[in-house]
Parts: C-alpha cells; structure tokens; sequence
C-alpha cells in the first residue's frame, strides 16, 4: 500500500481493533474457564496414544507438486509473493446468530466459497508466518483462523469424522466440491479445547485435528485482557495452554492468537518466555482485526503483530473493516494480493516492487 494509505491505517487500526475487542467480551464473558487441576503446575502428563493415518473418508490437504519458478513462469501467473494476504477471524458458528461476531454455517459456506472460486488456498497460520506457502502457480494463500476452540468449531461424532454444522464439516463440504481449496484451519484454543471437559475426549479432537493437517495453536488459558497483567501472570497464561496441547498431543504450538486483539504491556511478553519450566517462542502473534496482513517476505512484516479480518458483512464497524469489504477491495485491486509463483524456495513479484521485499529474503527473488 502507499504510504498515505498505511498512515492513515496505522490510525485507524486501533480503533477498528477496540470495536473487535468490545463486541468479543459479550461473547466471552460468560464462558470464562476455570482452574483445572489436570493442568495446573506439577500434574502428570496424560499419555497420548500412537497417531494413526488420515481418516480416508475426507478430502485430503494435498496439492499439486511445486514447480521451479523462472522469470517467465512467474510473469505468466501474475506472481506478486509481496502482496497482501488476507487472514480471516472466526469467532462462534451458530444456526441463530447472537451477536455480531457470530457466523452461521450457511454463511461461512458462503464465504468458503467464494474463497475458493477466486483462487484462494487455505494456508495454516504457521505456514504463513514463517513463509512457508507451498500453493500452486496464480493462487492466493488465505488463513482461516478460529478464536476460543468453542464447540461448533469442531467436534466428532461416533464414526470418527465431524459434526454436522461445525466448521471443520463445513469446511470439508466445500473442498469436496472446490478440490482444490485445501482443507485447513488454524484453531487457537483455550483452556477446555471445544468445550470438551474429559482429558480423553480433549485428546482424541486435538489429535484427529493435527493427523487431518490442522492447526491447534494458543490463544491463552481464561481469555485475558494481557495489557492488565503483570509479566508473570502473562507467561502463565500463555504457557499452561501450551503445556495443555502438548499433553493432549497436538506438537508444541508455533502460534498464539491475543485474546481481543490486545497486547500486554510489553509486545515482546506475548511472543517469547517462560513459566513453570515451559518454554514458549511463537513463530506468529496475531491481532484481531481491520485489514489484510503484508507478505510475510514484505519489508515491514512483524510476525509479533499480524493483522487479521473479522468475517461479517458491511454494517456498523464493518462498513470497511471486515471480510466482505476487503474481498470486494482485493478483487478490485488484484495487483495489490499475493499471487503464487508456485515455487517455495523463489519470491517472485514485478520488478517494480523490488524495493518492498525484506532484506533477509533478497537472495530468494526472482524479479520479472
């Protein structure tokens, strides 16, 4: 974006954030999690049981092999790797919406959809903070993020696949019709993952989830303003959740969604620390809202405070801050999204934009 363009956000960020952070507490405050004495200091880890395959059934996050990008290749498929990417924020999944935040499964499908028939590939919000995008020639990465691991996020019935109306079916259902909108998502959660109480039945989702290719990340343990703690009671917030997914056996999260987009005091108290002997070091810490993420090979790009889109339509703080306003921008504006050059050891983009790429990414362009 143009300098005028990015200072008049950078002031208005702030504000869309605020309106984010003010609509999630109606959402939260009545579904604070309480201590849990399996997970509290000195427990005993529960054991997980051997992964086994991906449920055959399901369509599988699987694309096509890379290719080596040339300068012709990428001018052939429009690359532009410096572009904008959106990451969309969802909050609850319901039949009936309560509150703004709310969506319906009939509305994400919609939106899935249209994703999909614009050329969008799901990317987890670890692939895209650490640059690591592997998606076909002339697509686009887009990160479906999910804040709170409520229920209709994800749960399992009896045969071992999704429920009906969460979001992981939904998701499926359309990469069945769209085979190539991959199928993935990151789940940022909280002390009880999905609302699930049982220790076993925590560990059976969080496990289905990874062996399918999602993300299970951090999104601290009660869901805390950070910014109104002290530096150890941030740590502690981060670092139990952390330890939780690891004993579930969903691999040391690599990401860390802020509860209402807000920083504690110090930003750096949120990507790296330590408490009670768990390590934490986030690859991504990302915000709540208001517009598009830069390339993570952009100059200008901080893995410690990534921006996010709400998903909702045009109304109230939505009017041009929230998904279907920036879809509708990005598909004005093609020349402004991340383009895919197809190739994830290049980063190809027109020559013009050379000036915007990161210094410690320069030896990977490829100009055209």
């Amino acid at each position: 974006m143009g300098r005028g363009r990015n200072t008049f956000l950078v002031r208005t960020v702030g504000i869309a954030n605020l309106l984010v952070l003010v609509a999630a507490t109606v959402v939260l405050s009545a579904a604070q999690v309480e201590p849990d004495p399996v997970a509290t200091p000195g427990a005993v880890e529960t054991p997980t049981a051997p992964e086994p395959a991906p449920t055959p059934r399901l369509p599988q996050p699987t694309l096509p092999p890379p290719v080596d990008a040339t300068r012709e290749s990428a001018a052939a498929a429009q690359a532009n790797e410096l572009g904008l990417v959106p990451v969309l924020m969802y909050h609850r999944i319901l039949r009936k919406r309560l509150v703004s935040l709310d969506r319906t499964p009939g509305q994400l499908r919609a939106e899935f959809v249209r994703l999909a028939r614009s050329g969008f590939v799901p990317v987890t919000a670890t692939e895209f903070a650490t640059g690591r995008m592997e998606i076909p020639a002339g697509s686009h990465p887009v990160v479906l993020t999910f804040d709170d691991g409520h229920p209709s996020h994800f749960g399992l019935g009896d045969d071992d696949l999704p429920k009906k109306g969460t979001a992981v079916e939904v998701l499926y259902e359309v990469a069945r019709e769209y085979p190539s909108f991959r199928p993935v998502a990151t789940f940022w959660v909280n002390g009880y993952p999905f609302g699930l109480r049982d220790r076993k039945d925590q560990a059976r989702a969080v496990q289905w989830l990874r062996r399918q290719g999602f993300e299970v990340g951090n999104h601290t343990w009660d869901h805390p303003l950070l910014r109104s703690l002290k530096h150890r009671k941030v740590a502690e917030q981060i670092a139990r959740t952390q330890r939780l997914v690891r004993q579930l056996g969903g691999g040391d999260p690599s990401t860390l969604a802020l509860p209402y987009g807000a920083m504690p005091k110090r930003p750096g108290w949120a990507r790296k620390g330590t408490w009670d002997g768990v390590l934490y070091d986030f690859a991504g810490v990302f915000l709540a809202g208001a517009e598009p993420s830069v390339s993570p090979y952009a100059k200008g790009f901080d893995p410690g405070a990534i921006q996010r889109i709400q998903s909702n339509g045009r109304k109230g703080e939505c009017r041009r801050w929230c998904s279907d306003y920036w879809l509708s921008w990005l598909d004005r504006h093609p020349d402004r999204l991340y383009t895919s050059d197809g190739d994830p050891q290049k980063i190809s983009f027109p020559g013009a934009l050379g000036g915007n790429i990161g210094a410690k990414m320069k030896d990977r362009a490829n100009p055209y």
